[in-house]
């Protein structure tokens, strides 16, 4: 049967250039940091932030330190290299969630990069109480199909430390609207993830919002950290979609969907 454009992986070039180009992306978040600063400051809520596939916390540190500078209180996952839905990660996640709560009293927003995203939605329709929104980067939430991500046979390597039947069903699950405001973040330009396998069903409480850049450089792509700032300056409640910046609006495509 021949390959639909849905089910087809980003092409050969953008992913042999998302590595170079996260570089890129880095340099372009150091020199945009004195806007970043300007970005919407919301009431400093506890905020976790989920690694993608075979990274761990060091790869967030960009994002949780930037969102720290605008007076959130944000913690990693803390349980290593992610490596996928494993009993340990199943586990030390809910943990980890417990211990925030305790901590801090409030509903908790989840951010997610990648297979770090797909986790935080089903943290979210698990425990909708104790989460406030979900926010994800370049995460395949709806992926049909093993071809729509480059990362795939990495995935499946460690396929036999997955959660007997979890491991798929995080991967190639039927996608579920949340009960949580959610925004999906995802660039046309991803080289190793479907950008058509990060859109949700837009509804009353979830939005696409397309930035420019690359996959591995998305935790510190300047426009998806004001996008990020925007979204947990929202008080409690009272969810609206993106609106970009004035000034800024070709940072911003056109949401597909």
């Amino acid at each position: 049967m021949a390959r639909t454009r849905d089910d087809a992986p980003p092409n050969l070039g953008l992913f042999l250039s998302d590595f170079p180009r996260g570089v890129g992306d880095f340099g372009m978040f150091v020199a945009a940091g004195p806007l970043l600063r300007r970005a919407p400051r919301g009431d400093g809520h506890p905020v976790l932030v989920l690694p993608g596939l075979m990274a761990a916390d060091t790869s967030t540190r960009p994002l949780r330190r930037y969102l720290r500078s605008l007076g959130y209180h944000v913690h990693g996952w803390r349980l290593g290299r992610n490596i996928g839905p494993t009993p340990e990660a199943v586990e030390g996640m809910g943990a980890r969630l417990d211990d925030l709560l305790q901590r801090h009293g409030r509903k908790i927003s989840v951010i997610g990069w990648s297979l770090g995203g797909i986790y935080a939605r089903e943290i979210a329709h698990r425990r909708p109480d104790d989460v406030r929104q979900v926010i994800t980067l370049g995460s395949p939430i709806r992926m049909q199909h093993q071809s729509q991500s480059r990362a795939t046979r990495t995935y499946q390597r460690f396929s036999r430390r997955h959660v007997e039947g979890l491991g798929r069903r995080v991967t190639e699950g039927p996608h579920r609207t949340l009960s949580v405001p959610a925004t999906s973040i995802y660039s046309k330009l991803d080289g190793i993830v479907s950008w058509r396998a990060c859109l949700d069903d837009v509804g009353p409480l979830s939005e696409n919002v397309a930035v420019i850049g690359s996959h591995v450089g998305l935790g510190h792509n300047p426009a998806a950290l004001w996008v990020i700032a925007d979204r947990l300056a929202q008080p409690e409640g009272s969810w609206r979609p993106f609106t970009p910046p004035r000034g800024a609006r070709r940072l911003f495509p056109r949401p597909a969907g």
